[in-house]
């Protein structure tokens, strides 16, 4: 992959990504705008079903953009399957988006509206493509679970995320991080959106199945404000800026089709 220098400030923001990534200005982009009275019912859609029971989560990062958990994708244990989805997808790493305090961080909005955060589990088609480098540049390739997070109380699994991030404050550091199962950060419901997208960050590939769940969950205020106090930049670097606003804007639609299943 290229080595663009790429960023959320001024000079290196998504407004300036097409410069190295034309894609960015292509015909599934993502995130996007959802108007729940333009999604079409399907009525052959099915449920999603998480199959999390067996996952195993391995270590925690900061890779200069965003927090990001992984897990053992070497075979089947963690998958998710139905709905839109034409076979299991393994899940690879889930990571957030979010805003400065007070302000809307989701990359999707719904009718307009922005969420404190939003939460991507990023699972690949094991199925037809060998590696997740492979299925990322691939129109089927990725299957990604956005979750919405709104503030509100404190949520009763997220500490044990936020506790770890004093560990990962700057870009480029990572620690081991064993024994996270991210169905504890489900909504009740699995009501959901799906439409054909990409990746919200450089390389901008067309390659993912977005499945944007309805109903968010709640987090709150001090929760988000541990996010707050990682780093877009590495240790040795003499300027600090604080990792916030960290999120791509709705693209345009351009005649693509919104389903639902509710």
């Amino acid at each position: 992959m290229t080595g663009h220098h790429w960023g959320y400030g001024e000079g290196d923001g998504p407004s300036a990504w097409h410069k190295n990534y034309p894609v960015a200005q292509g015909s599934r982009q993502s995130p996007i705008d959802i108007i729940p009275h333009q999604a079409l019912q399907d009525r052959s859609l099915g449920p999603i079903v998480l199959n999390y029971d067996h996952c195993t989560s391995i270590n925690i990062s900061n890779n200069g953009h965003s927090v990001v958990v992984e897990f053992d994708d070497s075979d089947d244990r963690s998958v998710i399957q139905g709905g839109p989805l034409d076979n299991p997808y393994r899940l690879k790493q889930f990571h957030f988006h979010w805003g400065g305090k007070g302000c809307e961080g989701s990359e999707h909005t719904v009718d307009g509206y922005g969420y404190a955060s939003e939460l991507h589990l990023v699972h690949w088609n094991a199925v037809k493509y060998c590696s997740f480098g492979e299925a990322s540049t691939a129109p089927d390739g990725l299957a990604v679970l956005g979750i919405f997070l709104e503030t509100g109380d404190d949520h009763r699994w997220l500490h044990m995320i936020t506790d770890a991030l004093y560990m990962v404050k700057f870009k480029g550091s990572g620690t081991e991080f064993k024994g996270f199962n991210p169905k504890c950060l489900l909504p009740s419901s699995l009501h959901y959106w799906t439409y054909l997208g990409s990746l919200t960050t450089p390389p901008l590939h067309e390659s993912v199945i977005w499945i944007v769940l309805k109903e968010p969950i709640a987090v709150s205020e001090k929760q988000l404000g541990k996010f707050r106090l990682l780093l877009f930049t590495g240790e040795e670097e003499d300027q600090r800026t604080r990792m916030e606003n960290n999120f791509r804007p709705p693209q345009p639609l351009k005649g693509r089709k919104i389903q639902k299943r509710t």
